[in-house]
């Protein structure tokens, strides 16, 4: 009963993280509405991938690991935020070109490029290793049992693709899609705008 208390805590909190706003869901949110519903959810379950990932590396301990070894995080955390700045700078630079149809939109990326850019997406951020160990740390018991270390990756993956599938979703509905047919440059902009901030967060850390 309380090893069930203890998973629910944890995915509540993962639940809400997962819902904030950040690098990943704006990719998803964009892969669904310029190309597909089947695209974003490819990219959802890199991003998921990506989650499950972490949550391993926080259960085994990656965060006293990085809080030893400064240069590591630092050299993490810029290679995270050029990633990112890369993405943005994309973003920007294609805002303005056409979307002619799905099956041309489809063409210039394979679901097998969506899922791995979601799930480098993921990755470029090791701020989210150290948010899952510090969840982990602060709900976990002392004496973890064997099956968290299965449990709570998938945990991890389940509730972030989950999340972002739900973006996908619904963000690549016909009315969400028009809407940003007729605003592209618009929404790419801000999009690339907000992928930079983040970048530059996270290589310089501001709060």
């Amino acid at each position: 009963m309380e090893s069930v208390f203890i998973l629910g805590s944890i995915a509540l909190a993962l639940m809400l993280g997962a819902m904030s706003p950040g690098p990943t869901s704006i990719y998803v949110a964009k892969n669904s509405i310029a190309i597909s519903r089947q695209h974003g959810l490819f990219t959802a379950l890199g991003t998921g991938l990506g989650a499950a990932i972490f949550g391993l590396l926080a259960v085994l301990g990656l965060q006293a690991f990085l809080l030893a070894v400064p240069s590591a995080y630092l050299a993490l955390k810029i290679c995270g935020g050029l990633y990112l700045l890369w993405l943005a700078f994309k973003i920007i630079k294609h805002a303005k070109d056409p979307i002619q149809a799905d099956h041309a939109a489809g063409t210039q990326m394979s679901l097998r490029r969506a899922f791995m850019t979601g799930l480098i997406t993921q990755l470029s951020n090791p701020k989210i290793a150290i948010v899952l160990a510090s969840i982990f740390t602060a709900l976990l018991p002392k004496e973890i049992p064997l099956y968290f270390y299965f449990v709570l990756p998938i945990l991890c993956f389940f509730i972030d693709a989950g999340w972002c599938s739900l973006l996908a979703v619904a963000l690549s509905a016909e009315k969400p899609r028009a809407v940003y047919l007729k605003f592209k440059k618009v929404f790419d902009r801000a999009a690339g705008v907000v992928m930079t901030l983040l970048g530059l967060k996270l290589i310089f850390g501001m709060k």
